[in-house]
């Protein structure tokens, strides 16, 4: 029960003043840590891509996501790239991007969207020129030729993916690492920017060791104080400031302090997580006979707006299971970008089990223009699923998911192998949940009329009967 506080004469009594503040402060930081967790998760991106190699300005990462790369809901469908700009150091920095199916963004450091890339951008397939602004900058521009985007930290985030043409995996990296980034006072003479090849090496791009923790609170501390102050962020920048955490000031919480962020970190992880997974939100299922879900729940944009508020539970939810968000990600229009459908639950609506066996059935022809795919991810890591298997997905580019004449693919996931062989097969492990995207690419008209849609999991094995009770 909420503390209420007992009054004498008009004033609270001193024990039960206590409890209401000791009850403010616990809910203050609860609400702080759900607003700061993209901050925070951003900030694991930015940490995983320097630790794997990256340099900033300098030098990307290129990589196919593997199931030893820990990142939120990464997929093995497309080549990446992921580079981490500073503009406090480089000034205005220009994106150059070579023609080509190129797909990707900027988000600022409080994983914000700035800008899409490619051809979600603003000139499509054609390439082109972005011009980043750091915050505050006011001197004159070029008069033309650049897409110009003004940052509101110094600490910037691109990532880009390449389509592979027909499984041209290899042409789609080289198309990647033609992506040209400097600084706009260089563009005479550019430095050079090189990509670092690391789909062969493990890497950790999540916050899963902070999120939970004090930790989360240091870190947030650390942007915080190398960061401006955003306009936006005014209010939960002020309850930021009661609880110890302000810029140009030490991190220094004392032991009850410390006690009370560390529980507000674990209460609101276990709310985003309520968020992501166990939502009631009626627009959430993407079929009224299906228990396939909405991965996002706002279609508008990138930034989580509706009309006259912002969607809280879109947001908590998106970030307690993905990074990086754009209005490219979430339109649901025939033709454009890609949809992502969340399957967590079988056909009785029960979590997906690691120990349990299932089969999906998809009606062929996927309506993509592209190509489609299925990456199983784990509900803890929220990362693709690690097993000795070393496969997270199935995908209509390399799997062989579209058989000649036939009306439909089934696909399998469990412990062990089916008995039609591992080729349309994904292990899972016991005693560890699991959950999926769909994922379509270019995306045509059946796929949101209804006249197409994937089965449910259905379970595949039995529970073992129940013992026949004893006579007696």
């Amino acid at each position: 029960m909420a503390a209420t506080a007992e009054f004498r004469n008009g004033y609270p009594t001193h024990e039960s003043a206590r409890a209401v503040l000791a009850e403010t402060e616990l809910r203050r930081a609860v609400e702080a840590y759900r607003y700061f967790y993209p901050t925070v998760s951003l900030e694991g991106v930015l940490q995983g891509t320097r630790d794997a190699g990256a340099v900033d300005n300098s030098n990307a990462l290129l990589f196919i996501a593997r199931p030893h790369h820990l990142g939120f809901t990464l997929n093995s469908d497309t080549p990446y790239s992921v580079g981490v700009l500073d503009l406090r150091r480089s000034g205005p920095m220009v994106i150059d991007l070579p023609p080509g199916p190129l797909i990707g963004l900027v988000d600022d450091h409080h994983h914000r969207w700035l800008t899409d890339l490619g051809l979600p951008g603003a000139y499509g397939s054609k390439g082109g020129r972005h011009l980043l602004l750091p915050p505050g900058h006011e001197d004159r521009l070029p008069e033309k030729g650049y897409t110009v985007v003004r940052s509101d930290s110094w600490t910037v985030f691109c990532t880009l993916r390449a389509l592979p043409v027909r499984g041209d995996v290899e042409t789609a990296k080289k198309a990647l690492s033609a992506t040209r980034f400097h600084p706009l006072s260089r563009s005479d003479d550019p430095p050079p920017y090189t990509f670092t090849d690391h789909s062969d090496r493990p890497a950790d791009w999540t916050c899963l060791r902070w999120e939970d923790n004090l930790d989360f609170w240091r870190v947030l501390h650390g942007v915080i104080d190398s960061e401006p102050p955003v306009e936006e962020m005014r209010p939960m920048l002020g309850l930021l400031a009661e609880l110890g955490i302000e810029a140009g000031k030490p991190f220094a919480p004392d032991g009850r302090m410390a006690g009370v962020l560390s529980e507000a970190a674990r209460r609101g992880r276990d709310g985003l997580l309520v968020s992501a997974f166990a939502s009631v939100r009626p627009d959430r299922l993407v079929w009224p006979d299906r228990t396939w879900e909405w991965a996002g729940l706002r279609p508008e944009n990138g930034s989580f707006e509706r009309e006259g508020s912002l969607d809280i539970e879109a947001k908590d939810r998106w970030f307690a299971q993905a990074i990086v968000a754009s209005p490219a990600m979430f339109r649901r229009a025939v033709g454009q970008g890609s949809l992502y459908w969340l399957g967590l639950r079988d056909r009785e609506g029960t979590y997906l089990d690691g120990g349990r066996a299932y089969r999906l059935t998809v009606p062929l022809p996927v309506p993509a223009t592209l190509f489609w795919s299925l990456t199983v991810y784990d509900a803890q890591t929220r990362s693709e699923i690690v097993t000795d298997q070393g496969r997270a997905a199935l995908r209509s580019l390399f799997d062989g998911l579209t058989p000649e004449y036939t009306p439909s693919v089934d696909l399998f996931f469990g412990p062990t192998e089916p008995p039609g062989g591992p080729d349309r097969w994904i292990r899972t492990t016991p005693g560890r949940g699991w959950f999926s995207y769909f994922r379509v690419y270019g995306p045509e008209q059946a796929a949101f009329n209804g006249s197409w849609r994937p089965g449910d999991f259905e379970r595949t094995d039995r529970d073992p009967p129940a013992p026949a009770p004893r006579a007696m």
